[in-house]
């Protein structure tokens, strides 16, 4: 998934989201900071959100059970990945991955797992924390292979 696919699958959801928390076009749009013609249009399908307004629209809604559904878990989780490509960031707690996670690999107390709607892999610890994140396959195993063999010494 990349920025582009986000935004057409955001923009499809918009109705959606505001819908779930029962928001107007008006206060929508005022949460995002969109004029309300600009949010008509993209939920008639005639314009997308921008890239900022998708991110934004993530972090606000981030509890939205369209959002998780259609992301396959923490949507802002979903994005920093998408934007950040190859990314060791804080070790974030998860809920270890039990609905929209497969479980590739598990060594040296390390989990490498594949989300089974976007596609992006992440590295868990034993503790569920976040270690990496990446929509690279090849990153991904190489810094897998790395903490799961500096754990093991």
């Amino acid at each position: 998934m990349d920025k582009e696919k986000i935004i057409d699958i955001l923009s499809d959801k918009l109705r959606l989201v505001r819908t779930e928390y029962d928001f107007s076009q008006e206060k929508m749009a005022l949460v995002l900071g969109l004029s309300k013609k600009t949010l008509i249009q993209i939920e008639k399908g005639r314009n997308k959100l921008g890239w900022a307004y998708a991110v934004a629209l993530c972090a606000i809604f981030r509890e939205s059970e369209i959002l998780q559904m259609t992301l396959g878990g923490n949507p802002v989780e979903t994005m920093e990945t998408i934007a950040l490509k190859d990314w060791g960031g804080p070790k974030n707690n998860t809920l270890g991955g039990k609905v929209w996670w497969d479980n590739l690999q598990e060594k040296g107390g390390f989990r490498l797992q594949k989300n089974v709607i976007s596609g992006h892999y992440r590295i868990l610890d034993n503790k569920n924390r976040r270690w990496y994140s990446s929509l690279n396959k090849d990153y991904i195993d190489e810094k897998f292979y790395y903490l799961s063999e500096e754990n093991d010494k």
